[in-house]
């Protein structure tokens, strides 16, 4: 049967414009992903409520109940819920699922209905709620499209206690609030939720109702959902509704083959840090420790250090009018990550197509800093890109006598109160946060290629003395290797 499912995945999977696809926000599941997303449930027995909210063409219930009907779980029914929004779905995901409708052990429920509505009006108590029974089981592979501010999916979700920006998080959060005690939630979703300030109420809703026991990360961002060229990279999680926090097991395969998997387990203290106000979600891939957990001499946060990092305030479409192609009368360097090459700026670079400066106007000079020494770090890499973290060290000198720059928004600025640092505390930062070491470590946590002011800030680092003296040998040399940089912090380049 499974495979009978796959073959129609696939066919709507090459049939389906990429429009209609990114409208849903909805990626049908693989088969192999399914069966091992199917797989991580553990027995049980009695009657199975069985939640699978953006069911599609039903790929996911069908490997659960393949499961259930060859015997490795003890059920004696088993009641599914599936909601699809998609009624042109509908026929298909009605023939999957009367496949199993042998016995009188197995009923399904098919809504056409919006699964947040629904959920929502259950979870806040609406006398008008459609009935919806705690759930022991939930397997999801929900739409991810975010969600506005003012939307209606955002109004019904607030109304049940639930903040948060995009589809997906929405549906897990919305599964973990209606299901029973004790039951599981298998869902694959972006990794993004795990860190960053806009995810941080969503983590809160989780880690306060659920415990996390396994988590599996694909190491290739084109690999889970490659028939629909999703380079999003993804997560399976299993979440227990008021389970008891325990270990949680790591696994990773390259691609949906899985077969170059492998298991580690790691105490929670590893996964969500105790001190981390945030609550970051980190992915461990191996269970030893990098190397900047293990340097007992980087453990200073940047208010230890005296240096603020914020994101660039220049947000160019907001102040159309006073950008400039190239600098003249009455402008100010205005710097995009296209202007940094290595450690060091290129400007004006005539061949960027963006603008090399801002007027600088009553309107403008509060998004300026006074020109001076600074790190900057790109907040967004290319896919493509071997680095997370590229740290560029910006030169006063570069931009002959400006009296002010302008920072673009693409761009994460380390600063003193808004004014440059001293050359040899921009350059030693630099070179620490260019590190191997660091790299690998920031990726443990980050699971996009966007850098965010918060996760810097929530990063430690050496003493200020360490990176000054960092900076001053640095101004002594000529340009730097990789190994350079990894041998004189003591770090082996990987």
């Amino acid at each position: 049967m499974l495979s009978i499912v796959e073959a129609k995945r696939l066919h709507l999977s090459q049939n389906t414009t990429a429009k209609k696809k990114s409208l849903l926000g909805q990626f049908l599941t693989p088969q192999r992903t399914a069966v091992f997303m199917a797989g991580l449930f553990r027995d049980g027995e009695g009657v199975c409520r069985l939640l699978d909210a953006g069911a599609g063409i039903g790929s996911l219930s069908a490997a659960f109940l393949e499961r259930w009907r060859a015997g490795e779980f003890h059920f004696q029914r088993v009641e599914l819920d599936a909601f699809e929004i998609d009624e042109t779905l509908a026929s298909d995901l009605s023939q999957t699922l009367a496949k199993y409708q042998r016995g009188g052990n197995f009923v399904a429920h098919i809504y056409h209905e919006d699964f947040i509505q629904v959920a929502a009006e259950s979870l806040s108590g609406s006398m008008f709620a459609k009935p919806l029974a705690p759930y022991t089981h939930a397997i999801l592979n929900p739409p991810y499209k975010k969600i506005h501010s003012d939307s209606p999916h955002r109004l019904a979700l607030r109304r049940a206690g639930i903040e948060t920006v995009n589809l997906y998080s929405a549906f897990v959060a919305l599964a973990t609030g209606i299901a029973a005690p004790g039951g599981q939630i298998v869902a694959i979703i972006p990794r993004s939720f795990c860190n960053g300030p806009y995810y941080r109420p969503f983590r809160d809703f989780i880690l306060e109702r659920a415990a996390i026991h396994y988590i599996h990360l694909f190491e290739s961002r084109s690999k889970a959902f490659k028939d629909d060229d999703v380079l999003q990279e993804n997560i399976i999680i299993l979440l227990e509704r008021g389970g008891r926090q325990g270990s949680v097991t790591v696994s990773t395969s390259s691609d949906d083959t899985f077969t170059d998997l492998v298991e580690h387990e790691y105490p929670f203290e590893r996964i969500v840090l105790p001190d981390d106000p945030e609550r970051f979600i980190h992915v461990p891939t191996s269970p030893g420790l990098n190397a900047i957990e293990l340097s007992p001499a980087i453990h200073y946060t940047l208010d230890d250090l005296g240096i603020q990092v914020s994101t660039g305030p220049v947000v160019d479409f907001r102040v159309k009018e006073y950008l400039r192609d190239m600098p003249g009368p009455n402008t100010v360097p205005l710097l995009y990550p296209g202007h940094f090459s290595g450690e060091s700026a290129i400007w004006p670079n005539p061949g960027l197509k963006k603008p090399n400066a801002i007027e600088r106007h009553a309107d403008t000079e509060k998004w300026l800093y006074p020109t001076g020494f600074y790190c900057v770090v790109r907040r967004f890499s290319s896919k493509e890109e071997k680095r997370r973290i590229v740290a560029s060290v910006v030169d006063p000198h570069t931009f002959g006598d400006a009296a002010m720059l302008g920072f673009e928004n693409h761009l994460n600025v380390f600063h003193a109160d808004r004014h440059g640092l001293p050359e040899p505390l921009a350059r030693g930062l630099t070179m620490f946060l260019n590190t191997t070491a660091v790299d690998e470590h920031f990726r443990r946590f980050n699971g996009h290629t966007q850098v965010n002011a918060t996760d810097l800030k929530l990063m430690k680092y050496p003493h200020r003395d360490t990176l000054i003296a960092l900076g001053t040998w640095a101004m002594q040399q000529g340009a730097l290797t990789q190994e350079q940089i990894d041998a004189k912090l003591g770090f082996p380049n990987s």
